[in-house]
Formats: structure tokens, sequence, C-alpha cells
């Protein structure tokens, strides 16, 4: 096992700055998930800590030493890419065996190994394989036995389960959590897909273009976002956003368009009070807190449409100028044209600063 630090890191290719100033830890035996949009830098911020990619300015550092200066070879990590870069004439046993061969292992030990990782990795029926006679399930986890074999002090992962369909992805995304508290290992994975962070990560960083946004567990990242990006990027459906002010007089949010208001609680009308500018805010609320048809004084809106899913049906409602998406239980029937009453949870609501964007609550 091996523990990351990165301190400090931008890469630029040219006039497009690819990071900046990223600065987080992966901690021993730990499980850490990089999150965030397609060209966010996530795949630039594993090639720097392998060392594909030499780095303009920062730090790299495994178990305290500096590694920066270093080739990928003496790093000592494995990369588990994409695409899973078998070799296609080797069977899946020449693949996994071929990172022992190049360190001159003895065939008695590089078999011993390569079986042991095939029999957790249920993959012992595959050996004689070539990759083309395999699924990419099989493929995929052939790859990480490859890795594996190798018991590097790092595992980097670039979206290795991005070419699964979505049962395979669901089977694997267990698997990997599985394995990586079997080996008792680190894992630094990236991913664009919120799902593969918030069921697989000890802790979750949210990158976007190039800025790391926020470092947490899974359940902190969603119920407390550090900003508005963070708070619509993780989360399905995407968090409610409306624009909207506070007014100090009354004590209350005041929708944008002025087509409700919401009292705030005790301890948010403290924070609300404190805004530079209460004119400039963001009201945001998760589709699961939005109460649809409660008993009192709720909110009047109109259904727009209905998006039934099987287990849960996402509820558009056309509130004042601005759609409210809600999520509602499986049963759940209307009419697109109906009015509707609904409320929001006030304790799980969220504002934010409409200019800087950070969480105010």
């Amino acid at each position: 096992m091996s523990s990351l630090t990165v301190k400090g890191l931008s890469k630029r290719f040219g006039k497009i700055r690819a990071l900046q100033d990223v600065s987080f830890e992966v901690n021993d035996g730990e499980f850490m998930v990089m999150l965030g949009p397609t060209a966010a830098g996530k795949t630039t911020t594993l090639r720097c800590v392998a060392g594909l990619e030499k780095i303009d300015s920062g730090t790299i550092l495994m178990d305290g030493e500096n590694v920066a200066g270093t080739s990928p070879a003496e790093r000592d990590v494995a990369f588990v890419f994409q695409t899973y870069a078998l070799y296609p004439r080797k069977t899946a046993y020449q693949n996994m065996a071929f990172p022992l061969q190049a360190r001159e292992m003895s065939d008695k030990d590089i078999d011993n190994r390569v079986r042991e990782i095939a029999a957790l990795l249920q993959i012992t029926e595959l050996l004689d394989r070539r990759p083309a006679m395999m699924s990419g399930g099989q493929q995929q986890r052939v790859a990480l036995g490859r890795a594996m074999v190798r018991q590097p002090r790092l595992f980097l992962m670039d979206e290795p389960l991005t070419n699964l369909d979505f049962k395979l992805r669901v089977e694997m995304r267990a698997e990997l959590k599985r394995l990586q508290r079997e080996l008792d290992t680190t894992f630094f994975y990236v991913t664009n897909d919120q799902v593969e962070a918030m069921t697989m990560a000890d802790r979750v960083a949210v990158l976007n273009r190039g800025v790391l946004q926020q470092i947490d567990t899974p359940e902190n990242i969603y119920d407390h976002p550090a900003n508005l990006f963070v708070a619509q990027f993780v989360g399905n459906p995407r968090m409610n956003a409306i624009p909207c002010r506070f007014d100090a007089g009354e004590r209350v949010m005041v929708a944008e368009d002025s087509s409700w208001t919401l009292s705030p609680t005790t301890a948010q009308l403290d924070k609300l009070t404190k805004v530079s500018n209460p004119n400039k805010l963001v009201f945001g609320v998760r589709g699961e807190d939005v109460i649809l048809n409660p008993r009192g004084d709720g909110m009047q809106g109109n259904i727009f449409v209905l998006e039934p899913l099987g287990d849960r049906t996402f509820v558009d409602i056309e509130l004042g100028r601005y759609t409210v998406k809600a999520r509602a239980d499986a049963d759940f029937q209307a009419d697109s044209g109906d009015g509707i009453e609904l409320m929001f949870d006030t304790e799980r609501t969220h504002v934010f600063d409409a200019i800087t964007q950070e969480t105010i609550y």
C-alpha cells in the first residue's frame, strides 16, 4: 500500500490550462475517486501522478517521498486504462504474466501469482483465451489482473468501466470495491459518472476545468455541496436552481419572479443576514425534497410533463417562470396541465451566492 499527496499541481498544454493549483491526499488503503465532467482535467491528473506527463509546477509525494522527477517505472504504480490495452495475440495468462516476465521472475513464481489473481478475479477459465474470444467485462478483468499481479504501490484507474454495458458496470462497481478491500490497497480512480463515485468512493474529489471544487465523503458531497457546480453535478435529477433574493424586512426568501416565498429556519436566517448581496442569490432544492400535494398551505404550480422510470416518477412542474423537477412514487398519476400543490422541505434546501456560486447554506 501507499499514500499519495499532491500539492499545487499545475499543468498547461499551450494556451490551455489543464490543471490549476490542484492539491489533495489519498490515504493509505483508501478508495479515492476524482469526479468531474469531460475535459475537467481528471486524466491529466492521473498521467501526472503516473509520470506520463511532465508537470509545470507542484509536488507529488508517495509515502512522503517526492517522485515528481522520477520515471514511471520508478514510481511503481499500476495504470488501468479506459481501453483495455491487452495484447491481442497473447492469451489472458500471457497478458497477465508479461509485467512479471519483465521483472525476470521465475516461471514458477509467475505461474503462482497469475493463478492467484485469476482466482481472485474469477477468470481462471479464461486464462487460455485471447482477447477476441472474451466479452468486454472479461477483458476488463484481465486488464485488472495484469495490473494486480505486480503488487504496485498504487492503482490508478482511468474510467475503466466506461466501455461496459449497464449491467456489467453495475456488477464491476461492486467487484472493484470488493477487490480493493480484499487487497487492502490504495485506489485512485477517475470518472465522469457520479454513480460510480458515490457508490465506490471512501472520499470524492470534484474537479471542474482544472480546479478542485470539493473533497469530502460521498454523503457530504451530496448533502453539503461547496458550491452550485457541485450541487448540480452530483445528484439525479440535478438540483433545482432558482434565482431569488432575501427580504430582510419580511425575513423570507422570495423567488426572482415573486411566484413564491419561503420562510428559512433560524439557522438559515443567521447565515442569510450576513450575505453581502441579498438580491443576488440562487435557491436550490433536490427533487426528493419537493413535497407534492402537502396537507397545508403549499405553492400552486402546473404539471408540465411526467417521466416514469419504473421505480419512481420525475414530475416537471411549472412554478412561475421556472420549472421544478420533483421525485414522486412510481404510482404517481397526473396529466400535463393539471394543477398541483407543492412545498419544499425547508431544512434540506440550499442557497448560493449568484456571483461567486459558493454555498451560503
